[in-house]
C-alpha cells in the first residue's frame, strides 16, 4: 500500500476529501492517503510541500502559483474549486472603521508571507486605487485564532479570510464585516511535489478520480447542507448560500489562467519574474 500525504485548510471545502476518506474509497485503491490540516493555510502548505512534509496540497491557486514560480519543485495537477473564493474584509466589532476606504494605511493582519491572506490585501488595495508601497502594512498572526486576538487586542486593524468560516465569528460579535473581495480566479487547485510526482503519476491519477467522482456529484449528496453546517459549525441558510456559489472541478488551470494569476502578482510587484505554464502545470 502505497502512503500519500495531503495537506488542506480544515474548511468546508475540503469535506468531499474526509467522505471519501471516511468510506475507505483510497484503501480499495491501495492507496493510505493521509489528510493534514494546515489552519495557517497556502504558506504552511507552500513549505510542507518543499520540505517534503506532504507529498500533495489543496491550495490557492494563487499563493501556490507565487511559490512555484519562486523555486517550490511541485506542479498544479487540477483545479479543486472552479469559483472565486470571496474573501470578506473584516474589523473588530467596536472598531472605528465604517468603510474600506477607512482602512487604507492601517495594519492588515495576515497569516504569514506569501499566504493567500497576504496576496488578497494587494488585490484588494488595488480594486480601491490604494498605493501598494504606502497604504499597506502587515502584522503577521498565524491563522484565524490568531486574527481574532490581534484584532480585538487592537494589534491590528483589519484582515481578509474566507467570508463563509468567519461568519460565526461575525454573529457572534467579535468581528464585523465591512465588505468582499472575490479572487478573479477558480480558488483551490491540487498540487503535488515534482518528486512524488514523478514516481508515483498513477498513483496520483487514481486520487484524483476518487475525489473527482465525489465532488462532480457533492451537492446531491443527501442532507449535505446539514452536514456541513454541524462539521464546521456553521447556519445552516449560510451554508446553503455558500454550496449555491459554490462550484467543483475535475479540469486542470488553462494556459490563460496561469498567465492572467501572474501577470496580476507581478503587477502588484509581488513576484519578480514569470515562469511558462509547462513548468507550472502538469496534465496527469
Amino acid at each position: 500500500m502505497t502512503t500519500v500525504k495531503i495537506g488542506g485548510v480544515p474548511e468546508h471545502f475540503n469535506l468531499a476529501w474526509y467522505l471519501t476518506l471516511k468510506n475507505g474509497e483510497y484503501k480499495e485503491e491501495n492507496i493510505n492517503l493521509r489528510w493534514e490540516d494546515y489552519p495557517g493555510g497556502t504558506g504552511a502548505m507552500s513549505e510542507a510541500l518543499r520540505t517534503g512534509d506532504i507529498d500533495m496540497a489543496v491550495i490557492l491557486t494563487e499563493g501556490i502559483i507565487k511559490d512555484i514560480v519562486e523555486g517550490n519543485p511541485s506542479k498544479i495537477v487540477q483545479i479543486f474549486v472552479e469559483t472565486p473564493l470571496i474573501w470578506g474584509v473584516h474589523v473588530a466589532a467596536d472598531s472605528e472603521f465604517k468603510s474600506i476606504e477607512d482602512l487604507k494605511g492601517k495594519r492588515c493582519a495576515i497569516s504569514r508571507f506569501g499566504s493567500g491572506s497576504h496576496l488578497m490585501a494587494y488585490i484588494n488595495a488595488e480594486n480601491h486605487g490604494w498605493d501598494l508601497d504606502t497604504d499597506l502594512k502587515f502584522e503577521v498572526i498565524q491563522d484565524l485564532d490568531g486574527a481574532v486576538k490581534a484584532l480585538s487586542n487592537g494589534d491590528a486593524d483589519y484582515f481578509m479570510w474566507e467570508k463563509f468560516m468567519t461568519k460565526p465569528i461575525v454573529d457572534s460579535g467579535v468581528f464585523r464585516r465591512i465588505d468582499n473581495c472575490p479572487t478573479p480566479w477558480p480558488c483551490f487547485v491540487i498540487a503535488v511535489r515534482n518528486e512524488f510526482l514523478k514516481a508515483n503519476e498513477n498513483i496520483v491519477k487514481i486520487i484524483l478520480e476518487v475525489i473527482n467522482n465525489t465532488t462532480i456529484d457533492f451537492k446531491e449528496i443527501p442532507s449535505i447542507d446539514r452536514m456541513i453546517a454541524n462539521r464546521y459549525e456553521l447556519q445552516l441558510e449560510d451554508v446553503q448560500e455558500w454550496l449555491s456559489l459554490t462550484e467543483w472541478s475535475q479540469s486542470n488551470l488553462d494556459e490563460a489562467t496561469v498567465k492572467k494569476v501572474q501577470q496580476k502578482l507581478m503587477k502588484l510587484d509581488i513576484l519578480k519574474e514569470q515562469k511558462p505554464y509547462r513548468d507550472i502545470v502538469k496534465e496527469v
